[in-house]
This record gives structure tokens, C-alpha cells and sequence, in this order.
């Protein structure tokens, strides 16, 4: 990840302003991925949990959430978010080395990162190992259309029709994309075809 678009864990607080339940409502962002009991998901970029807590939820006891973060002090203060017994395991790794198994998981969510990644084409390619061959990523990100604050520079985010044009190029179907919530967008696609065409 580029260092000056990465999210640093000092303004973690503003993660957790609760303002921003108005602006991005998590029990929406959960309703619009048809999150169920016995999911596996990946939280690609979990920061402080804002929606690795309610997805834990979704999934309950029979699910499982692997949060995964770059930064230590992020996952540490995701630690503190989560109910006792939360099916969350805590990874310090790379949306593009996320260092979990191969097709072990039914959903893989990046909120709020994609405009950080340096190779998007390798964080592709490491969800398409990731996730099951029936299972779908989403990307939740910055819209181009809204000034800030809230959120990166206009310069440093990436519109909802490049991410569209990056999954199908990746092999991925775009099933849904649209707004989410006053400043955001969500795109959510289907894993590319396994073995020949």
C-alpha cells in the first residue's frame, strides 16, 4: 500500500465517530452483502471493526470473520470492539498476501482500501485464490462525486466505473453496484468461471 494513502492507525478515533453510522450505515453495508449464518468472510482492511462487528453477528456462531489489517495497532484496537466468543480471528497481513487458504471463503469485503492499494491487479488475483469458486467480492469505496472531508483526497480515490472495469478484466461478474449510504459506493461480484470456459 502507498504509504500516503494509507489510513494511519494515530486517527483510528475518527473511525469510530459515531457520525459516521449516518453516513455509512453498517447494518446497511450488511443487508446489501445478504450476509447469513455459516458465512465465512473476509474483512480485507478491518481497521478498528466498524463492520467486522456487525458482520461477526450476521454470521454468528456457525460463521467465521477473518479480519485482516496491515497495521498491529489497528487490529489491537479491533480486539477491544469485539464481544467475547466473536468467530473473528485477527490477521496482520496484505489484501494482496492475505495469507489465508485458498477457496476458503464464502465473501471477501475491502471497504474503504481499494484507492490504497498500490497493485490492485495482485489483491485480484489474491481474492480469486481466496475465495470459493460459488462465492463474491465486494468492494466498498470513496465515491468521485462528493467533496470531503469525510475521506481521501478526490485525487486518491478510484471511480465506481474503474473498479467495474478492473473485476470484469480479472475474470470477475459484476452482479450489483450502486451508491451506499452519503459518500460511498459498493460494487459486488461473482468469483471468475473455474478450469476451461
Amino acid at each position: 500500500m502507498a504509504r500516503e494513502r494509507t489510513f494511519h492507525h494515530t486517527h483510528a478515533d475518527k473511525l469510530d465517530d459515531p457520525e459516521r453510522h449516518a453516513w455509512l450505515p453498517p447494518d446497511e453495508v450488511v443487508r446489501r452483502l445478504e450476509l447469513r449464518p455459516g458465512l465465512r468472510v473476509a474483512d480485507i482492511g478491518a481497521g478498528s471493526g466498524y463492520l467486522t462487528a456487525p458482520i461477526a453477528e450476521a454470521v454468528g456462531p456457525t460463521g467465521r470473520v477473518a479480519a485482516l489489517d496491515l497495521q498491529p495497532e489497528m487490529l489491537e484496537r479491533l480486539r477491544h470492539r469485539l464481544a467475547p466468543g466473536a468467530p473473528v480471528d485477527r490477521v496482520q497481513a496484505d489484501a494482496s498476501a492475505t495469507t489465508l487458504p485458498t477457496s476458503s471463503q464464502d465473501l471477501a469485503l475491502i471497504a474503504n482500501v481499494w484507492h490504497e492499494l498500490d497493485d490492485r491487479t495482485a489483491a485480484l488475483a489474491e481474492m480469486t485464490r481466496i475465495v470459493r469458486s460459488d462465492g463474491r467480492l465486494a468492494i466498498l469505496d470513496w465515491r468521485m462525486d462528493v467533496a470531503q472531508p469525510p475521506g481521501p483526497p478526490l485525487e486518491h480515490r478510484v471511480s465506481l466505473r474503474e473498479v467495474v472495469e478492473e473485476l470484469r478484466g480479472a475474470g470477475w461478474s459484476v452482479q450489483r453496484e450502486g451508491a451506499l449510504g452519503m459518500y460511498s459506493y459498493l460494487v459486488i461480484a461473482s468469483a471468475p468461471p473455474v478450469g476451461p470456459a
